[in-house]
């Protein structure tokens, strides 16, 4: 705590190279050779999902047959992305993706952003509902005032948006209506035939209506980013191939059959913990990564904001104070997309998922920490500064040996619950698709069945790193605090 100065600007140092280094980085990525990115949100059995094979956690699925063969055909190196099914188009358009292979159905609202393929398959949609409620809803007429439980994004919530007095509950995920279902939020899901049949079969308290949709037959393309004719024409030459045999059909018998030869883990939270440690042992290094970085560089940018906040120069403290309020004003996940996706598509600097999480939680806890600062600066006697001018000392030499000491040691409580607070909040970042703790909870979702267990595992590892973090912080404080008691 004597001399702030080495650490500072080695602090500063590696935050400027960060974020030199970032666009270069992804520049240097794509340069490296020919890779066709194709986004899909592996929750979709047997179309799309996660599943364990020889000990690796894998994206298997029909899609992803068919991409492995359009990427084949285009002489490229096949590169997965496993985002959320409403985020999708959003990735498409800002570039950070080539293609959407993810069951989508070609709907007149998103011809108008995206262009689609030729139709590779036909599905049928169906009411999925409790097995006590079978014979109750074993019309479509009796699903009128309904509470009906769909997928965000999908053709699924148009179907239910039609049926008459419907009241609809979206959420991301599939695993998510199938809790929203069991849990008697909802009464009906609307859902893809094999995917509902795929819930069905590993849900002894879950049944497939006999109510009929009319119209349900719905197509599937790929989507790809507007004008893109060239990588259009490429896809559609792949896909009539493939029709010549019916090889698509056959990739969703073959994922029907993968997705069923091994069976939920036991309803267990215990059992699910143990066979999937791998998962959530990778999710704790990606959010201890994050949590790390984002801790590190919004600390130095805090610092930095706050003595702007308390210049004399009207424009630094203008430029501080906007800042701070427009970052503490706005949610985290808006930032997060407009970094990820906003500045993708308008700039061209496309950030990995990493990247963009990592400076989401930076800026967004560097304006907390910077009000915090503020206050511990603002809280050491105007004395020691006389003091240390009196002494000859600069005002520069007074802030890194005097001033500044005394506010961190100060605050070190509000800071250390600020820690906590990123360690929380890093799993925003999976909404984005970065392995973190929460999207490999999401994973053990799909492939377990299990909806609430895996949910379950995660916050308690959440307790464990936040318990551990306050308990460190606390000793550090305690430490600090010895010469105070001198």
């Amino acid at each position: 705590m004597k001399v702030l100065k080495p650490w500072l600007g080695c602090l500063m140092s590696i935050l400027m190279l960060f974020l030199l280094i970032v666009p270069t980085m992804a520049a240097a990525a794509e340069g490296s050779g020919k890779t066709i990115v194709v986004g899909l949100s592996a929750d979709f059995a047997p179309y799309e999902f996660h599943k364990n094979i020889d000990g690796q956690d894998q994206i298997v699925g029909s899609d992803v047959e068919l991409a492995k063969r359009i990427a084949a055909d285009m002489g490229a190196q096949l590169q997965i992305q496993d985002i959320p099914f409403d985020s999708l188009l959003p990735a498409l358009s800002s570039g950070r993706i080539d293609m959407i292979i993810s069951g989508m159905t070609p709907t007149e609202d998103r011809r108008k952003n995206v262009d689609f393929s030729d139709s590779y398959y036909v599905s049928r949609q169906v009411i999925m509902t409790r097995a006590e409620d079978k014979d109750k809803y074993a019309t479509f007429d009796s699903l009128k005032g309904a509470a009906i439980g769909v997928q965000k994004g999908s053709i699924q919530e148009g179907i239910a948006k039609d049926i008459e007095g419907a009241k609809l509950t979206s959420v991301d995920k599939i695993s998510d209506v199938v809790l929203q279902l069991q849990s008697k939020r909802v009464d009906v899901a609307v859902m893809e035939g094999p995917v509902a049949e795929g819930q069905v079969a590993n849900h002894s308290d879950l049944a497939i209506s006999a109510a009929q949709i009319p119209d349900s037959d719905t197509e599937m393309a790929i989507a790809v980013k507007k004008g893109n004719t060239e990588l259009l024409a490429q896809i559609n030459g792949t896909l009539a191939e493939l029709k010549k045999t019916d090889a698509v059909a056959k990739f969703v018998q073959e994922a029907t059959a993968l997705n069923s030869d091994e069976k939920a883990a036991p309803d267990n939270i215990f059992s699910i913990f143990w066979d999937y440690r791998h998962y959530y042992a990778t999710g704790v290094q990606y959010t201890l990564l994050l949590s790390a970085l984002g801790v590190l560089f919004g600390f130095v940018i805090g610092l930095v904001v706050a003595l702007l906040r308390l210049s004399k120069l009207n424009v630094l403290r203008w430029i501080a104070m906007t800042y701070i309020e427009i970052l503490r004003g706005t949610p985290m996940l808006v930032q997060l997309l407009i970094i990820h996706y906003g500045i993708a598509q308008t700039f061209n600097i496309e950030f990995s998922v990493l990247q963009s999480g990592i400076i989401t939680l930076s800026i967004n806890s560097s304006a907390y920490l910077a009000e915090i600062f503020r206050a511990g600066i603002q809280g050491v006697d105007r004395g020691q500064t006389e003091a240390a001018r009196s002494l000859g000392m600069s005002y520069g030499m007074t802030l890194r040996h005097i001033i500044i000491p005394q506010a961190i040691k100060s605050v070190l409580p509000a800071i250390g619950n600020e820690f906590v607070v990123i360690i929380k909040e890093s799993s925003i970042v999976s909404f984005i698709g970065v392995a973190d703790l929460m999207f490999q909870a999401q994973a053990v979702r799909s492939i377990t069945y299990s909806a609430l267990y895996p949910l379950l595992i995660a916050a308690a590892i959440y307790f464990v790193m936040t318990f551990v973090l306050s308990k460190l912080l606390g000793m550090v404080e305690r430490r600090w605090s010895v010469s105070d008691k001198r």
